[in-house]
């Protein structure tokens, strides 16, 4: 039965209808101190999934096989395909022998801009760039970054303290992502986890949006380097800050300083670098 564009906004968060773990059991040979010994262990689920826009296959991406829901929408709205959730009609997540399928139903208007962009993509686990085939397609027009509320720098401490016990799939595997929202007292009310950090960002932008939760009161967390595309992603939904454990890129500082967005990597419990916009870091390290 088709679901109605308000249903599209308020499905579960955390529901998944392909029926896959993020993780799969393994057993492995454990040499230590000179024994060797079988051990059971939990590795990362990675399966292709196909996004589809009116019939039309667009990406596909290796991906966790959860919150597939939120990665549609999320990608949709990151990348610019759609301008609000509500351009989503419906969706349907299919699962196949070779893997996932989401096939959405968006606007005439939106699918007809899509076709325009002569854009093919194939994706891979960290993959920023593939498929696009002219330079002007790297740099997408960005919006300016609206004010945001001020953070304390003890409040991007307090989320990234509380960060780890919040990572189910990467504490059983340590081979997954995570991308979480925390409000401006540095409370985590939102994450979701991904083999790829692209995808991490993008479901947390799709439970987001389906949430109806506003981009510009808080910020985002990412446990991956912060290269260009995941400042552009942030950029496009107007995020203010965005915190990375790990580096920036030159391209993800230029794009962070000309869209207003406030940009922190190296974070860690007891320092962090800010590298643009540090005005709304209130308290900032030297």
């Amino acid at each position: 039965m088709p679901r109605t564009e308000a249903s599209v906004l308020t499905l579960p968060p955390r529901r998944d209808r392909s029926g896959r773990r993020p993780s799969e059991p393994v057993t492995s040979l454990r040499l230590a101190a000179g024994a060797v010994a079988p051990r059971d262990a939990a590795i990362a689920a990675e399966v292709p999934v196909a996004l589809t826009y009116n019939g039309v296959s667009h990406v596909v991406m290796m991906a966790t096989p959860g919150d597939l829901g939120d990665f549609a929408l999320g990608f949709s709205l990151s990348e610019g395909i759609l301008a609000d959730p509500r351009e989503l009609r419906d969706y349907e997540i299919e699962e196949g022998s070779t893997g996932i399928a989401v096939n959405m139903v968006i606007t005439p208007e939106r699918f007809a801009g899509l076709e325009n962009r002569r854009r093919n993509l194939t994706g891979r686990t960290g993959c920023g760039l593939c498929g696009v085939d002219d330079l002007t397609q790297v740099a997408r027009p960005l919006p300016w970054v609206g004010a945001g509320a001020p953070v304390t720098a003890e409040a991007i401490h307090r989320a990234l303290d509380k960060l780890p016990e919040l990572q189910p799939a990467n504490r059983e595997t340590g081979a997954v992502h995570a991308a979480a929202w925390a409000r401006p007292d540095g409370e985590i009310v939102l994450i979701r986890e991904d083999v790829g950090r692209h995808n991490a960002l993008d479901k947390l932008i799709g439970a987001m949006a389906k949430a109806r939760m506003d981009f510009d009161k808080g910020f985002a967390v990412i446990t991956s380097r912060c290269s260009f595309e995941m400042v552009q992603k942030a950029a496009t939904l107007r995020m203010p800050i965005l915190v990375a454990i790990s580096a920036p890129t030159t391209m993800a500082l230029r794009i962070a300083e000309e869209t207003g967005l406030t940009l922190v990597a190296f974070a860690r419990a007891d320092s962090l670098n800010v590298y643009a916009n540090p005005g709304r870091i209130i308290g900032r390290a030297p």
